[in-house]
């Protein structure tokens, strides 16, 4: 199993930044994806973005280019989600997720798919203020 736990979510001002961090516990020599994710109340979770954990090969919803990077720390087991230039439609609660499966392609198509991934953390809420 893989434990993960995410941090760095608050309060933020349109504009502004925050750095999201992912700690995987466990069966992390498995892993092979580590993807963000975010749901809003009453909508769906939707895809941020994903990282291979050997080759730090990144992959991003279009909502987010330009403005967050994902990184990974592998002496850490720990994966970033730097987000800059906030907008109040990135308010959400944002999780992370494992997958231990070998992907069936390295495209963003299919890191977008929560049922690509195994294990979820319990998420750190962000918040934008307009």
């Amino acid at each position: 199993q893989v434990q993960l736990v995410e941090s760095g979510g608050g309060l933020v001002q349109a504009g502004g930044s925050l750095r999201l961090s992912c700690a995987a516990s466990g069966r992390t020599g498995r892993t092979y994806i580590i993807g963000w994710f975010r749901q809003a109340p009453g909508k769906e979770r939707e895809f941020v973005a994903a990282i291979t954990w050997s080759a730090g090969r990144p992959f991003y919803a279009d909502s987010v280019k330009g403005r967050f990077t994902i990184s990974r720390d592998n002496a850490k087991n720990t994966v970033y989600l730097q987000m800059n230039s906030l907008k109040p439609e990135d308010t959400a609660r944002y999780f992370c997720a494992a997958d231990l499966g070998l992907p069936e392609s390295f495209t963003t198509a299919t890191m977008s798919s929560p049922y690509e991934y195994d294990y979820w953390g319990q998420g750190t809420q962000v918040t934008v203020s307009s």
